[in-house]
């Protein structure tokens, strides 16, 4: 029977000939990714009177949400997460500092393709940009993981995303995975499982692609899946040293639906309050007055996202009226951001440059929006309250548009400060 990327990953991992959309399969796990929430996790996975994780190489825990602790109860779960990886014996542990789990992993050679990944965060789908089943799941489910390096999955449906044609400048994937989530909505992809396609898919770097699996998860997607090429291949020969083979699918398989987009002529894209598929051509909403410009977040705090601002910062200064964030998805991309000079450009035009982490898209500390203020952010969600107050309003786009709207002091087509 023909099969989708999901299909194959599945089957391999169920120890099955075949499987069904719809189907429920016993899993085995292949990596399990926990962050803050490990706290939440090994309290369930005590009541389960386990005393051993099922595989202690397999469980990869990163503290990245309120790094540094933000408060005495973060800083105390902290101290407790730190004292069951140790007594645990989880050697793959990445204390404050580090970065993003979802910049962490293919970093530090845990993902490629073919793999069954899970984790206690919805972003999980960014590790489909290596051609890996990659899904987000609930504390309960990951104690049950950690306890039996299994869990019960339906197999999902398969979307197919045929994207083509040239961007225009500072036109980057954000902007795509954006105009696609305003076409299908919020809930366009829920419980499916994406596979993306075409030429614009294609040209994109393994940056520009993490971001377009990662930002797929609020269409509703379960896994996120860019078929991997030589691209992603010579990447993963710097990072890991695991065998692997890679998973495609096959000519004639069956998928719920086929979309074909077009982008070659679309202009920056921007989701507007308070709905991610509120998703509008900047044309429509320049001229909104900003307060807070974030760029960074593990959907666009890479080195490529970096290099873009930049690009066009460099030179200029930002609003008087704009307080600028910009926060490194992990520490080696801060490093390489300090290399290549992108550091010294950003503090130069008057941003604040955050540690590694996620602090400024969740609305907890490192820029919390007051009532009545207004952000443009490269983050992933934009509901009500997600950055702080909920009467502050959550606007969404590249790094590119952020960059040139905290220049402007309002949203601005980036091609506005460029000529």
């Amino acid at each position: 029977m023909a099969s989708t990327i999901a299909e194959k990953i599945l089957t391999r991992a169920s120890g099955k000939k075949e499987v069904e959309t719809g189907e429920i399969v016993d899993a085995n796990i292949d990596l399990a990714m926990s962050h803050d929430n490990t706290v939440l996790v090994s309290k369930i996975f005590k009541k389960m009177d386990i005393k051993k994780v099922w595989n202690s190489q397999r469980i990869v825990i990163v503290l990245d949400h309120r790094t540094p602790a933000n408060t005495i109860k973060t800083a105390e779960n902290h101290k407790l997460i730190r004292e069951f990886v140790k007594k645990q014996g989880i050697k793959n542990f990445f204390d404050v500092g580090e970065g993003i789990c979802h910049q962490i992993l293919p970093e530090k050679g845990f993902v490629y393709p073919g793999m069954l990944i899970v984790g206690t965060d919805s972003h999980t789908t960014t590790y489909g940009a290596f051609g890996a089943f990659a899904t987000g799941i609930g504390a309960t489910d990951m104690a049950a993981v950690w306890s039996t390096g299994e869990l019960w999955l339906k197999v999902p449906k398969t979307l197919r995303f045929n994207i083509s044609g040239e961007l225009s400048k500072y036109v980057m994937s954000k902007d795509v995975i954006l105009y696609v989530i305003g076409k299908i909505g919020a809930d366009g992809a829920n419980y499916k499982a994406c596979e993306f396609y075409g030429d614009t898919i294609e040209n994109m770097s393994v940056d520009s692609r993490m971001c377009i699996s990662n930002q797929a998860m609020e269409a509703g997607a379960k896994a996120a899946i860019i078929p991997p090429d030589k691209k992603i291949l010579d990447y993963l020969k710097s990072k890991t040293k695991e065998t692997f083979e890679v998973v495609y699918s096959d000519k004639d398989a069956e998928y719920e639906k086929t979309f074909d987009f077009d982008v070659e002529n679309i202009e920056s894209q921007v989701s507007c309050p308070d709905k991610v598929d509120n998703v509008k051509p900047v044309s429509k909403v320049i001229g909104v007055k900003i307060n807070q410009a974030v760029l960074g977040s593990c959907t666009n705090g890479r080195l490529e996202d970096f290099a873009v601002a930049t690009d066009i910062l460099k030179g200029k200064t930002i609003s008087k009226n704009v307080r600028m964030i910009v926060a490194p998805a992990s520490r080696s991309v801060y490093l390489e951001a300090v290399k290549e000079g992108y550091i010294e450009i950003f503090l130069k035009a008057g941003a604040t440059v955050v540690n590694p982490g996620c602090g400024p898209c969740l609305g907890l500390h490192q820029g919390v929006l007051a009532d009545g203020e207004c952000v443009i952010s490269s983050t992933n969600r934009n509901f009500k309250g997600r950055m702080g107050a909920p009467g502050a309003d959550i606007y969404l786009g590249s790094p590119a548009t952020v960059v040139a709207s905290a220049v402007k002091g309002e949203i601005t087509d980036p091609r506005d400060v460029m000529s």
